[in-house]
């Protein structure tokens, strides 16, 4: 990445493990020259051979000049996909050139390609720019957390998270970073792949870290198993800063941290986006940390919460729209493709006219100034803080199940009990088919295939009817609402309103 942003390059990502379908329904909208790609794929223990996956991808790719493969897992057969070289070959080309030299180009040149969740369609390509990104990050690490030259920075994150690029930036602050490649609750003993929940902390004794950055997710799993690092024997003494993003974390969960990893670090609660590559709310080493809140806004983003109609209720402490009422450094440059600003300019600036909504609910505390963050306000799903949209699994259905089924809806469930989100998929199968264990089971399995194990459904139920608009549009939100135990009332749009009383009856069971 840091080669080809000296270069003026446009770098991006989709994680290994990314199924096929995915994958194509990002890189074919950006037309790629140059494809780095891994051999396999290590997780607890196992490797996952891609090559095959590399070159369905690589065919269907006709802007590629070259597939370069890692060797990440070593003990393969060497054979690669297609016309691909190996990187040591890759290398090879360049050797008569040691001189490291940066083109100086404009400002905003683009520089990173991220992906939207696909809630409506095919995930749109946002593109950010090089100077507004480095701002951004480099206020986040150096002010907002105090994160010093000498400092050791962590961020456990997949190469498709605008994480991994908050965590690259990181170097320009003068840190040393701390890159890890598979699963956080396995380590090797004897050479034999183990379960093992003090994996992290272990790690952070071991390369002395000093900034652990980690998902709400992880944390809560350690908090559930009880798992207490210093009574193991693990020091934790070189820790200074836990953050944590992707959800938002339990207030029990802020308690926990602080409980055993140590009374004197600080514990930032974070949250942003892909969308901006950064963050609206940010921790802050001159504030006190609320459990519950993120500590402050972000230092320069103008975030106020909004009513429906445009009313901010930020400082009466009610729940709203995360709007951002003044321009800020890392809003994308475009979206890419022809009709990227007009895409752009809907998907931002629609709903409030001149101002950026970012589709977050949210409140502040006005006591602490602190924010609570309340999940999507739209059809995004967010499993253990991953988003996807629901547009993805639709087309797997479609594509894989037509035969059997008739229509779908996939919503996320978050109750005031849950510290995570539940993925359901409800399905109306065709007339004379049923929804059986068996077909459920390959529902999963093919969209694991498709797609990755992170989008498939924890809960999968047949329903007798989907609900419409009279646009012809599914009607997420409401069941969302029901499915969460929301009052809610349907919108005079929906074509089949009389449906949704199955919904409130299923949610009363379940």
């Amino acid at each position: 990445m840091l080669a080809t942003t000296s270069l003026g390059g446009i770098w991006t990502a989709v994680s290994p493990d990314t199924g096929t379908t995915a994958i194509k329904d990002r890189l074919s909208q950006v037309e790629p020259s140059v494809l780095f790609t891994d051999n396999a794929v290590s997780y607890n223990g196992k490797s996952h051979v891609v090559l095959s996956k590399v070159n369905n991808v690589s065919q269907s790719l006709e802007s590629l000049k070259a597939v370069v493969v890692f060797p990440a897992v070593g003990d393969l057969p060497p054979k690669l996909p297609g016309s691909a070289i190996d990187y040591d070959d890759f290398l090879a080309w360049g050797e008569d050139s040691h001189q490291l030299y940066f083109e100086q180009l404009p400002a905003e040149q683009p520089v990173y390609i991220l992906y939207s969740s696909g809630t409506t369609g095919a995930p749109k390509c946002i593109v950010h720019g090089a100077i507004g990104t480095l701002l951004q990050h480099k206020k986040e690490h150096m002010l907002q957390s105090d994160i010093r030259p000498g400092d050791r920075l962590f961020y456990y994150t997949t190469c498709m998270w605008m994480m991994w690029h908050w965590h690259v930036s990181a170097l320009a602050s003068g840190v040393t970073l701390v890159i890890y490649d598979g699963s956080p609750f396995y380590a090797k003993h004897n050479d034999t792949a183990v379960e093992d929940y003090l994996a992290m902390p272990k790690l952070i004794d071991e390369l002395k870290i000093t900034h652990f950055g980690t998902s709400a997710k992880f944390l809560s799993v350690l908090q559930q198993r009880e798992i207490k690092p210093k009574k193991a024997g693990i020091s934790l003494e070189t820790l200074k800063a836990v953050y944590s993003t992707g959800s938002p974390l339990a207030p029990a969960t802020f308690r926990y941290v602080y409980d055993t990893l140590g009374p004197n670090i600080h514990l930032g609660s974070i949250s942003g986006g892909t969308d901006i590559i950064a963050d609206f709310g940010t921790p802050s080493t001159l504030n006190p940390v609320h459990a519950g809140e993120i500590q402050v806004p972000a230092l320069g983003m103008a975030v106020q919460a909004w009513t429906p109609d445009g009313v901010n209720v930020s400082e009466s402490g009610q729940a709203g729209e995360l709007v951002c009422v003044k321009p800020f450094p890392s809003q994308p440059v475009r979206f890419w493709g022809p009709s990227g600003l007009q895409k752009y300019e809907k998907a931002y600036f629609e709903r409030f006219p001149g101002y950026w909504h970012h589709g977050d609910f949210i409140k502040f505390n006005p006591k602490t100034g602190g924010i609570y963050m309340l999940g999507r306000s739209d059809g995004t799903l967010n499993p253990s803080g991953v988003r996807f949209g629901s547009a993805e699994i639709y087309n797997v259905l479609l594509s894989n199940f037509s035969d059997l089924i008739e229509d779908s809806l996939c919503v996320g469930r978050r109750r005031e009990k849950d510290t995570d989100e539940t993925v359901i998929l409800f399905i109306k199968m065709r007339t004379g088919n049923e929804l059986t264990p068996s077909l459920v089971g390959h529902i999963k399995k093919v969209i694991r295939e498709h797609l990755s194990p992170r989008h498939v459904p924890r809960i999968i139920e047949e329903c007798p009817d989907i609900p419409y608009t009279r646009n012809n549009k599914k009607v997420e939100l409401a069941v969302k609402q029901i499915v969460s135990g929301l009052e809610t009332k349907p919108s005079a749009s929906i074509a089949n309103a009389e449906c949704l009383t199955w919904y409130q009856e299923w949610t009363e069971k379940n």
